[in-house]
């Protein structure tokens, strides 16, 4: 195996391996661009022809990869995508970004990864490394990536590699990309690890960070989101009582800030939302169990911020209700459905429980996003306002802020709804707060 080591580190360095990513999304497309910036040929796969079009075609459809980065990549035959596996056998590393959602009894989805990984199996190949990178529960890697392709009659870590790297995207984030973000590496035994960290090292620019095994990896990855989770939870409680003690939360936060150790700030809203915060934590609880253990603090906190949605209803219904208005009935105008500002991405976005909430309380509710015109939910498509329009503002017995757009007018806004309840605080410059409610 030190022959075949040799070789791989070899063709990494010279930058002659040909890399494979498997799955085009928020994850894998940014990092199959990155590995063809950084010379390698870069084969895409995904099972849905529409991503593997559009990335032939060299339109870019994730709002991270900058300008025509993409479509000059492909161009330069340095980046193709195609949904035939077989093509596996061509590559000598392959990532693994696949979706891991949770299923209809919030436990761990890890379909896409099995099903994934099994096609990678198929055409497994000695001096081979594959590393995933989608989030998961610690033991995924050796409990049930290894297994499956050792079925193929290769041993790991003799005849190929395995590692975790967990992503690190944070769609919007103009500082930190998938270029300039450290990364973190576990490999199966010494020998993985030290190759999964030299492919990153020759691609990305925020330093890679080396631990002892898959595990760790992917425990890291979840104490992230749970760290984050648990102190999105602490700050929504925290906006609850403020708000019955008649105090302002955010103005409490502000003078906490002030502090210059011992307090990072964290803010409350109307849930949480993302691909990986309001999630990852059920895949650690799940895990836990196992161990016959209890995880009291994560899933309590995971309680709080699932009830946002329903408490800003209900404060809602309250504004109202001093204006001898009836939520059933009111017209309810939303700002904002992407689950942070400026960006497309609605996944799990509380605003989409929040509009639900007030349809079910039967509020004429609609909404408006400049940057998602349309969204499913549960089965069902909701269409927005194709603009914001005066009539609409004054129209709404009361606007409701769910997502801190910086493109809205909030002093406009302001003077033009007769009642607004900001979730975000989006109008804290604004000077006239006669009509504002915070969360």
């Amino acid at each position: 195996m030190a022959n075949v080591k040799a070789e791989l580190l070899q063709k990494i360095s010279s930058k002659t391996a040909k890399v494979g990513i498997v799955g085009l999304g928020y994850v894998g497309l940014p990092l199959a661009v990155e590995f063809a910036r950084a010379g390698y040929t870069t084969i895409g796969f995904d099972v849905q022809k529409q991503k593997v079009d559009s990335v032939n075609a060299g339109q870019n459809y994730i709002g991270d990869i900058v300008g025509d980065t993409l479509k000059k990549e492909v161009e330069t035959g340095k980046l193709r995508a195609t949904s035939d596996f077989s093509f596996i056998k061509d590559v000598d590393a392959v990532a693994i970004c696949v979706p891991t959602p949770l299923d209809a009894h919030q436990q761990p989805d890890i379909s896409y990864v099995k099903s994934s990984t099994e096609s990678v199996a198929e055409y497994v190949h000695p001096g081979m490394l594959i590393v995933l990178e989608s989030t998961t529960y610690p033991g995924t890697t050796e409990e049930l990536l290894k297994p499956i392709l050792e079925k193929s009659g290769l041993k790991c870590g003799d005849d190929f590699y395995m590692a975790f790297s967990p992503e690190r995207v944070d769609p919007g984030n103009k500082q930190y990309k998938t270029k300039n973000t450290p990364k973190v590496v576990g490999g199966i035994g010494k020998d993985a690890t030290e190759v999964a960290a030299s492919l990153y090292r020759n691609v990305l620019e925020g330093g890679v960070y080396e631990v002892s095994s898959p595990a760790v990896a992917e425990m890291e990855k979840l104490l992230e989101n749970t760290y984050r989770n648990i102190n999105i939870g602490l700050a929504n409680e925290m906006a609850i009582i403020c708000n019955r003690m008649g105090i302002n939360v955010w103005e409490v936060i502000e003078a906490a800030k002030t502090k210059p150790y011992g307090f990072q700030a964290f803010y409350p809203g109307p849930g949480l939302g993302g691909h990986c915060i309001p999630l990852d934590p059920f895949y650690l609880s799940w895990k836990a169990r196992e161990y016959d253990y209890h995880t009291r603090l994560i899933e309590t906190s995971g309680e709080i911020n699932t009830a946002m949605p329903e408490y800003v209803v209900d404060r809602v219904m309250k504004v109202l209700n001093k204006k001898k208005i009836a939520l059933n009935g009111a017209k309810v105008l939303v700002l904002g459905v992407a689950y942070k500002n400026d960006i497309d991405d609605y996944r799990e976005s509380p605003a989409l429980n929040v509009i639900d909430h007030f349809i079910k309380q039967g509020a004429q509710t609609t909404y408006y996003d400049p940057f998602i015109p349309q969204y499913k939910h549960k089965g069902v498509v909701h269409t927005g306002e194709k603009e914001l329009t005066d009539k609409m503002l004054k129209d709404a017995d009361i606007v409701v802020i769910c997502t801190a757009h910086t493109s809205f007018d909030y002093d406009h806004i302001q003077q033009t709804a007769s009642e607004i309840f900001d979730t975000r605080n989006a109008m804290k410059d604004v000077k006239d707060r006669s009509n504002i409610e915070l969360l």
